[in-house]
This record gives structure tokens, C-alpha cells and sequence, in this order.
């Protein structure tokens, strides 16, 4: 049973990261690039990872701490990161699509 559920939370990963890989090469500006690497492929490790708690979990004794301070840190970090990049974009006023949404709430610099 535990195999299944390994090989489920596997491919449940892969395709979250497979397709937050495509919208990282497939959007079209800085901003919306940004949501792929951020939601979906944190999730899909998250995913990954929680595959890995359950197969070393199961094969040796105890609980995988490696495991889950990595999932802690990479649950942490991502937004933080992608909130510094999207600051710096702003920043350094770099130029979006018509279709991003939310521009009319950026603040103009003083």
C-alpha cells in the first residue's frame, strides 16, 4: 500500500513541477513568468518530498527530519523570494503585457 501511495505523490510532483516548468518558458513577461516556479513547482516538491518522508519513514525507523526541514525552508522561501524579485522588477520599472493584472496598484517612486 505504501508503494501506491509513493508512487502517486511521485507523479503528482512531476506534473505540478512539469507544468510549472512550461509556464516559466511559456508566459509572456517577468510578472506572470513568476507564478510558475512559485505555486506550482513549490507544490510539486512539496509533493516530492512528502513522497520521501513516507518511503524513508517506511524502510528505516523514525521519522526523515532531512525531509521536512527541507520542506519547511522551501515552503518558506518561495514567497519570500518571488516577493523580493517582483520589489526589484517594480523597481527597476520593467515592462508588462497589457494583461498583467494588478499594475494599477503599484505605487509610483517619490
Amino acid at each position: 500500500m505504501t508503494e501506491w501511495i509513493i508512487s502517486i505523490l511521485l507523479l503528482i510532483g512531476g506534473a505540478f513541477v512539469l507544468v510549472g516548468s512550461i509556464g516559466l518558458v511559456k508566459m509572456p513577461d517577468f510578472y506572470m513568468r513568476l507564478h510558475g516556479p512559485t505555486k506550482a513547482t513549490t507544490l510539486g516538491m512539496a509533493s516530492l518530498l512528502t513522497a520521501a518522508m513516507v518511503f524513508f519513514s517506511t524502510t528505516q525507523a523514525g521519522l526523515s527530519v532531512k525531509e521536512i526541514l527541507i520542506s519547511l525552508f522551501l515552503l518558506l522561501t518561495a514567497p519570500v523570494s518571488a516577493y523580493m524579485m517582483i520589489k526589484s522588477a517594480i523597481h527597476h520599472k520593467l515592462d508588462s503585457i497589457e494583461r498583467t493584472k494588478g499594475k494599477d496598484n503599484i505605487e509610483d517612486d517619490v
